[in-house]
């Protein structure tokens, strides 16, 4: 399995983030390839200040290394040290049919929310289609409002491999659980968008006097309450090992409890989950060189790679390699 997905960096790794598409990348990166690469090209979107895009895609490195992401395992580079990328993506552009891309739902979407209708946004899955068909990958893990973007970039490379030949492969979508939507502390679901986050490295005391602001409903103490679905016991099952959710769901269906007593051991829980990356991550931000050298060795890796694709289209259409 050749498995390839990528992270914008636009701010903080909140815990959406891990649960819902970190925690299942990482678990495939023991592969017989995996590519992850940070996105500032596509971040470029939404983040038009220089210094805060240099500094999330930095800081997304030493997040992704904390986290549990392996070098020795898999490649971790920065999307823009990869020039190919862009070549490739103008090939990818010429053959693009207008329609296909005006009907992308997460361009439909966002213009909905009033995010400027630029050509960057709108061409996004012609970059996504580059970005995965650069390094011959063939599992692409995606969340299910991504796997659309999956079907264009099948669509594109197939069309193209119609006209010239056979040329890149086919990739298919890897749909990450639906059982790992994380709920924000406003009960929806978690987005920086949405103001809602808890930032998996936030400081464990500011952490805890976030959680314990999170709104609740006036049930009183007494009542019995079915866990699933209450934002506070969702957290909880995300951060606390299996008999101490088995026990809150109990707790729950008994009645007898208060909010305040819920928040505290989703505050336990949070702190002592999130321990060993926050310290990790401490470790290597005091070694800013060994991520560059690890990003310097990625971007080296998956150059190799993308020329090797990038020359195969170009000589397939026509242009001198």
């Amino acid at each position: 399995m050749k498995v390839l997905s990528g992270i914008q960096p636009t701010g903080a790794i909140h815990w959406g983030n891990y649960f819902g598409a970190i925690q299942q990348y990482i678990a495939l990166q023991n592969n017989e390839q995996a590519f992850y690469f940070i996105a500032n090209l596509h971040a470029l979107n939404q983040v038009r200040d220089a210094a805060k895009l240099h500094e999330y895609t930095f800081e997304m490195a030493i997040d992704l290394l904390a986290l549990g992401l392996d070098p020795n395992k898999a490649t971790l580079f920065v999307q823009s040290d990869v020039p190919e990328i862009s070549q490739l993506c103008w090939i990818l552009l010429t053959g693009a049919p207008m329609g296909l891309l005006e009907r992308c739902v997460a361009y439909k979407d966002k213009v909905a929310k009033g995010q400027p209708a630029d050509a960057g946004l709108f061409t996004y899955p012609v970059l996504q289609a580059a970005d995965i068909l650069a390094y011959d990958s063939d599992t692409v893990p995606v969340g299910a409002d991504q796997v659309q973007h999956i079907e264009v970039c099948r669509d594109l490379a197939g069309s193209f491999n119609h006209q010239f030949g056979q040329t890149f492969v086919m990739p298919k979508a890897h749909v990450l659980e639906a059982s790992a939507r994380v709920p924000g502390t406003d009960g929806e679901k978690m987005s920086k968008s949405y103001n809602n986050t808890l930032a998996v490295f936030e400081d464990a005391k500011a952490q805890r006097k976030q959680i314990m602001r999170i709104v609740t409903d006036s049930r009183p103490m007494d009542q019995a309450k079915e866990p699933a679905g209450d934002v506070l016991y969702d957290l909880f099952s995300l951060v606390a090992p299996d008999a101490d959710r088995e026990s809150m769901a109990a707790l729950y269906r008994r009645g007898g409890f208060g909010y305040g007593d819920i928040k505290k051991a989703l505050a336990d829980a949070a702190e002592k989950f999130w321990a060993e990356p926050r310290a990790r991550r401490a470790e290597l931000a005091a070694k800013p060189d060994q991520v560059r050298q690890i990003l310097g060795d990625g971007a080296a890796k998956a150059r190799k790679k993308a020329a090797e694709v990038l020359k195969r289209a170009q000589k397939a259409c026509g242009i001198p390699a």
